[in-house]
């Protein structure tokens, strides 16, 4: 029996169908496809963005190289993201976690005498202690520990993060600098006005994908993504806009990051991989300090990976009745493998990527469409071109949308139960505010237990979350506790 289900054919029982429940899970091979590219694209931008955060010196004065970061990050999160689809068979894409990246380059590889192989060798630190954590069962234990009610806030903060992701990447919402004067952190567009043709492209592809997605049409986000990439090719070819900032100038009606634009063919350069030095950051700062760093992203890696595969579960349908995602050991060995291998190959952490709801939104449901992201990841090692042709702005519309999807959860919260209510509003505002998944988690759990005490409920409160509560605290409190320790 063939299953046509409007898209390619498939033989329901076959091998390929059996394996990854492709049938079962209400898919077809041209869903899983279109929800690869989706992905890819979505969060493709990673491989030009994570050089740019990595582009700092060392204590030596060493840097990275930002061609061998650029073509490790593509490779890592190809391999690892094949590894998810294959093996969890979850279509999770993985890459280069820009909250623990960006702690690494601007807090951790400033304390003096550290090196980048050093600071990388605390990330592969964080990351066998999360692997060890995944087969002793525990990290698994906390997952279940979590209250219904906030895993569905998980879902809508991860929504509403994704949304604002979009906007802020596609120049809708700007950041506004302390200097303006005012109390308001984001403005819309520049100065308070919608300007350029990035952000034309934008509202096109906002306004296309909405059009598409209330219309059913099949592969409606994908669509969006190639018609604003095609538009944005157009528009920069002919008008020559260019970047926001080209490491000298700012252009605020320039492309957010990546101008639409083809580049020289490069062999890509591996020689990052197997540099990372485990134990130099302990013989330089000693082992409280180390240690307490390697603690940090620990918690971040943690806790940012298990509310993304909530929330990413949640939104494609895996979930069972029971609240259980299928195969998540598989999916946290995975991600924990994820910290150890991009520590190890000078890259960071490579986790579960929010993004990869953009391939959910276009109907990925199973792991072919992660091993679909995986290959072009590999492939774009060969050919950034592929990369730096879809800016931002093409993107963001389908960012946008997906989050929508996501929030629409939110009914599912009791808000008569003022113990859920709270942690779950705490949860899914920190999230997008903070810009940080983690963050989000943290408030809602510490505020889940104080107000299950408040209410002489304490009995009800899991006893991993107690402990959680309390690592959280620590987390939220590490800024005093450096400072005692005279940490940099």
């Amino acid at each position: 029996m063939t299953s046509m289900r409007g898209g390619l054919s498939l033989k329901q029982g076959s091998a390929l169908d059996r394996y990854f429940m492709i049938s079962e899970r209400g898919s077809n091979l041209s869903r899983e496809i279109r929800g690869g590219f989706a992905t890819f694209f979505a969060m493709s931008y990673i491989v030009v963005l994570n050089p740019l955060i990595l582009s700092g010196a060392d204590s030596s004065g060493a840097t990275l190289g930002f061609p061998a970061v650029a073509a490790v990050t593509a490779f890592v999160a190809g391999i690892l993201t094949i590894l998810m689809g294959a093996w969890a068979k979850h279509p999770f894409a993985m890459a280069t976690g820009l909250g623990v990246n960006a702690f690494v380059a601007v807090t951790v590889s400033t304390n003096p005498g550290l090196t980048w192989p050093d600071v990388m060798g605390l990330v592969v630190i964080s990351g066998i202690t999360m692997l060890i954590l995944v087969l002793t069962g525990f990290r698994t234990a906390v997952f279940k520990a979590v209250p219904d009610g906030l895993k569905t806030a998980i879902v809508v903060g991860i929504g509403l993060f994704i949304a604002l992701i979009g906007l802020v990447n596609a120049g809708f919402v700007r950041r506004i600098p302390d200097v303006a004067g005012t109390t308001v952190p984001v403005g819309l567009g520049f100065d308070g006005k919608l300007l350029g043709w990035p952000t034309l492209v934008f509202v096109f592809g906002l306004i296309l994908t909405i059009a598409l997605v209330v219309r059913k049409v099949k592969g409606a986000i994908l669509i969006g993504i190639i018609s604003s990439t095609v538009l944005a090719v157009i528009l920069e070819f002919t008008l020559h806009i260019g970047p926001s900032f080209d490491g000298k100038n700012v252009n605020p009606q320039g492309w957010s990051l990546v101008a639409p634009t083809f580049t020289e063919w490069a062999a890509p350069d591996l020689s990052l991989i197997g540099k990372a030095n485990p134990l130099g950051a302990f013989d330089h700062l000693g082992f409280v300090a180390a240690s307490l760093l390697a603690f940090v992203i620990l918690l971040s890696i943690f806790f940012d990976a298990m509310g993304t595969m909530v929330g990413l579960a949640n939104e494609a349908g895996t979930v069972d009745e029971k609240g259980n995602i299928p195969n998540v050991d598989r999916v946290l060995m995975v991600d924990a493998v994820g910290a150890i291998a991009g520590g190890g190959a000078s890259v960071s952490s490579n986790q579960i990527y929010v993004e990869s709801g953009a391939g959910i939104g276009e109907g990925a449901r199973t792991g072919l469409a992660s091993i679909v992201t995986g290959l072009l990841f590999l492939v774009a090692m060969f050919f950034t071109p592929l990369i730096n042709l879809v800016p931002f702005e093409a993107v963001a519309p389908a960012l946008v949308v997906v989050g929508f999807m996501m929030v629409s959860q939110v009914g599912r919260i009791d808000w008569q139960d003022w113990g859920i209510a709270i942690p779950a509003f705490l949860t899914f505002t920190l999230m997008p505010f903070t810009y940080s998944i983690a963050n989000g988690l943290g408030a809602g759990f510490v505020a889940f237990v104080l107000i299950r005490t408040f209410q002489g409920r304490s009995r009800d409160v899991h006893p991993l979350m107690w402990a959680v509560a309390a690592a959280f605290l620590l987390f939220f409190a590490i800024g005093p506790i450096e400072q005692a320790l005279g940490i940099h």
